[in-house]
């Protein structure tokens, strides 16, 4: 099996990064490992968690740029001082463009907070919330031109109780999207996880 050097775009917090580097840590993830953590946000609590397992943190500040080319070219050369083999994008407020995105065409993962196709874009716990849905979840997805379009991996659906508000509702899919998308990144190192058109087969 290949070794895997992964790169994290971050905006936040980073809780599905760190759910990645534990499970990488704890021999679950094997063949492995997060090279470079990049946010387009300052002081992320993100970086602060990569600096904390020896993980290269990154902000590149997008104002610095004149346009979106220019500002995914810098990440991208980042990416590719590290041999990266997949990009995940865990929490990342950007629309990826093609600058960023043709290189790592199929090898490029986003998790969203939200059963797609419906909700996509922002706040997709509150969306779906808000139109009264009784089972939400999260996906993780390939990521393509699209907003949250790419092909689907794996979903998990959570209840919508009567008595959640959209907070316990976020935190309820948060702990799915802490399970699932480890799993995912499993399967890709393990080279498990082939696109087929609009689907993905998952193979033994």
């Amino acid at each position: 099996m290949n070794f895997t050097n992964i790169a994290v775009l971050v905006s936040g917090r980073g809780s599905n990064l760190q759910s990645i580097i534990d499970n990488i840590e704890n021999g679950t993830i094997p063949h492995a490992s997060v090279k470079v953590v990049i946010s387009d946000v300052d002081g992320t609590y993100a970086l602060e968690r990569a600096q904390r397992h020896g993980i290269e943190a990154v902000f590149v500040d997008s104002n610095k740029y004149e346009n979106k080319a220019s500002f995914e070219n810098e990440i991208l050369h980042i990416i590719t001082q590290h041999d990266v083999g997949l990009v995940l994008l865990a929490g990342y407020m950007r629309v990826v463009g093609p600058t960023l995105l043709t290189p790592y065409k199929g090898k490029m993962i986003n998790i969203h907070p939200a059963l797609l196709p419906s909700f996509p874009g922002l706040h997709g716990q509150q969306q779906a919330f808000d139109h009264g849905v009784k089972v939400s979840g999260c996906t993780v997805h390939f990521v393509d031109d699209g907003v949250d379009t790419g092909p689907i991996i794996i979903q998990r659906c959570v209840p919508v109780l009567e008595d959640d508000t959209a907070n316990v509702l976020a935190n309820r899919i948060l702990e799915q999207e802490h399970k699932v998308f480890p799993d995912v990144v499993r399967l890709f190192v393990q080279g498990k996880l082939i696109i087929e058109g609009r689907k993905v087969r998952i193979t033994d």
